[in-house]
């Protein structure tokens, strides 16, 4: 009867460890997976951070998000610019405008919409109310808060750690980099830039860019 009795502890103990574990693995959400798509821990070559041939005649400094192609172009000089891959999400690629960079932020925190949260509730899917910066997080390591004069439009140029989710149409989110690639555009826009998102719609306005492939000679040598 002992042995029973301390084989039995021994199995609950086991379980409550597992228990433990399953609790402490991060959350899988529609915002941060794509469903159906092969995770990889490798962005598509055509999805690589390069430096472009793009003739445009927006200043230096301006960003430029091609929702469609699923491209963002820092513009950096005479037909010169930086292209990052993206990903796109539903409120992402249904907009389009001529916005600044009104807020930036590191490791930023994440509070899912109510409209959200219920959408995934009937999916199985339970979000927290507020998800705390990290590396778990759907925003990803630095997020991009868009602007409308000092009114916030809700739209985000934000990290992920899901590679594979980069060129694709996602169920949720707006517009997404690889948190290597968001970085680096963090470090180099101020607060104030200008954001021009060429979508459905043409709220852009006109804007005229040309995108003539890979600058091997800036690539190799710089300048």
């Amino acid at each position: 009867m002992k042995k029973v009795s301390l084989l039995v502890a021994a199995v609950a103990v086991a379980m409550s460890g597992m228990v433990a574990v399953a609790s402490a693995e991060p959350v899988m959400t529609a915002t941060d997976a794509v469903r159906g798509v092969k995770h990889s821990q490798q962005v598509k070559p055509q999805y690589k951070k390069r430096v472009v041939r793009l003739i445009t005649n927006e200043a230096p400094g301006t960003v430029i998000v091609d929702t469609v192609n699923k491209y963002l172009y820092l513009v950096e000089g005479r037909n010169k610019a930086t292209r990052y891959g993206i990903g796109v999400g539903r409120e992402g690629f249904g907009w389009s405008g001529v916005v600044k960079i009104g807020r930036k932020a590191e490791w930023p925190t994440w509070t899912p919409p109510a409209e959200m949260r219920a959408r995934e509730a009937r999916a199985g899917h339970n979000l927290p109310a507020v998800q705390p910066g990290g590396p778990d997080n759907p925003l990803g390591a630095r997020a991009m808060y868009l602007y409308q004069g000092n009114r916030d439009t809700i739209f985000r140029i934000h990290g992920t750690n899901q590679p594979w989710t980069i060129g694709l149409n996602l169920s949720s989110g707006c517009i997404r980099m690889v948190n290597d690639d968001v970085a680096d555009l963090y470090d180099r826009v101020p607060v104030g830039t200008k954001v021009i998102v060429v979508g459905p719609g043409n709220k852009q306005g006109n804007v005229a860019f040309d995108d003539r492939g890979i600058d091997v000679l800036r690539t190799i040598f710089g300048g």
